[in-house]
């Protein structure tokens, strides 16, 4: 039985992981951010945007997840299915909002749900960008604010309640297209590829934006592997070793980079499908 074979035998489901203010129609949509559960209080959420506790941001999120249902989830410890029971998992802007330590939770987890040869589409700032910006300004100070890994620390009893309350909303980590796949690698992902902006694998993504941020993202894919491939995929990444890029792996990046080679395949891959 072929990937594809597979990915029509089961249940349709797709997510959103951490979908924030863009959750996505006919997808599962879940977000951690304090404001999913203060939905459920839409009095709580009026009172602490009052006394600023809350920002406007926060506020409006907290509405708009009632409207969208938006589930609250921490999807560094757990995604609310059942083991192989997902189709596909999006997430867009979040794994470098977790520590390594969490996105490698993460993405357990999001291995656990996805059904064999389900596909894992990431889309998050690219480094290579913003360091390729950094090299043609030389502004340090506007390279550093790109990148979100450096805030303020609360000054006043009200900035370290909300802190308190929402969290920091800095970034823990940043990734180009290369270090992304090999994370994903790591995790016992097969078939990782950078895809170009309003590509995928993923079949029928129906509303999902598949050029959010283009300007300044990468997208990366992967699969689950086939309930047949997972002991051979695995003990052949115990070989190679965490570091180790495949030749496919080797092959799509310099294509992500600097375009296909003139002797490169012929035949597209199957079940990519470019965005309408």
């Amino acid at each position: 039985m072929t990937a594809m074979d597979i990915r029509g035998a089961y249940t349709d489901i797709k997510v959103n992981v951490g979908c924030g203010a863009t959750p996505t129609p006919g997808w599962v949509n879940f977000d951690n951010s304090m404001s999913i559960r203060l939905a459920r209080y839409p009095g709580i959420s009026s009172v602490l945007a009052r006394l600023q506790l809350i920002d406007h941001q926060s506020a409006s999120l907290a509405g708009m997840s009632r409207r969208a249902s938006v589930r609250f989830a921490n999807a560094a410890a757990r995604i609310p299915f059942a083991t192989g029971t997902v189709a596909a998992i999006y997430s867009s802007h979040m794994i470098e909002h977790l520590d390594r330590r969490e996105a490698r939770m993460f993405l357990a987890e999001a291995r656990r749900v996805l059904r064999p040869g389900g596909v894992l589409r990431l889309a998050v700032p690219d480094l290579s960008r913003l360091v390729d910006q950094y090299v043609r300004s030389g502004d340090a100070d506007a390279f550093i604010a790109r990148t979100r890994m450096g805030v303020d620390r609360p000054a006043t009893p009200r900035e370290w309640a909300r802190w308190a309350l929402i969290g920091p909303r800095h970034h823990l980590w940043m990734y180009d297209g290369a270090s992304l796949a090999r994370l994903l690698r790591d995790a016992g992902f097969v078939d990782t590829a950078v895809e170009p902006p309003g590509v995928t694998r993923i079949t029928d993504p129906g509303g999902l934006d598949l050029k959010e941020g283009e300007a300044e993202r990468v997208y990366v894919e992967a699969d689950r592997p086939l309930a047949q491939d997972v002991g051979d995929a695995g003990e052949a990444a115990g070989r190679r070793g965490p570091g180790h890029q495949d030749e496919r792996g080797d092959r799509q990046q310099r294509e992500a980079q600097h375009g296909p080679s003139p002797d490169a395949g012929q035949v597209p891959r199957s079940g990519h499908c470019p965005s309408p």
